[in-house]
């Protein structure tokens, strides 16, 4: 096993870690969360570049780090709606934009295809998942941050999900002109 696939195994091992310690609710509990979920985000960027760095492109690693990522966010995601710091609505936007990426890529696939990773979707990931850092912070006591920062934040997850999705969709749309 690549030293790549055994970082995105590493994230997926820290999920069900940062959902614990959320959960848990003692004090400080969302600083290590925030903690666990920084290092499982930095496991992303790493994998990546060892992979492609180092020549370790698998397609073990093209299927579970893009799984991996989805699920440390939507993880994330489920616990903000949960808590009352996210409208669910904003998780369905999330939620609806993997599906439809995922289901064209299955599409191209049966043609042949291989759709790649847009700049907007690693843009989109990227700026989730600060968003998200910054949202585990705000509400925590000793950063009493105004409402408004955690609006932003939403704002910034719910409009690059949908300008990625719909970037991925325009870019690739003559995928569907020859589906029975």
């Amino acid at each position: 096993m690549t030293t790549a696939n055994k970082l995105t195994l590493l994230r997926m091992a820290l999920i069900p870690l940062f959902l614990g310690i959320l959960y848990a609710g003692f004090p400080g509990s969302r600083y290590a969360a925030l903690a666990v979920f920084i290092v499982a985000s930095l496991t992303d960027t790493l994998d990546g570049y060892i992979a492609r760095h180092y020549d370790q492109v698998t397609n073990f690693g093209k299927f579970m780090d893009p799984l991996a990522d989805k699920v440390l966010v939507m993880a994330a995601m489920c616990w903000f709606v949960e808590c009352g710091q996210m409208p669910g609505w904003v998780l369905a936007v999330v939620l609806l934009r993997e599906f439809a990426v995922s289901g064209m890529r299955l599409v191209a696939v049966e043609q042949g295809r291989v759709i790649a990773a847009a700049w907007s979707g690693k843009v989109k990931t990227a700026a989730t998942m600060v968003c998200l850092c910054v949202m585990m912070v705000l509400n925590e006591g000793w950063l009493p941050a105004p409402r408004v920062l955690n609006l932003i934040c939403i704002a910034v997850i719910a409009g690059t999900t949908l300008y990625s999705g719909v970037e991925y969709f325009i870019k690739n749309r003559d995928v569907f002109q020859n589906v029975d």
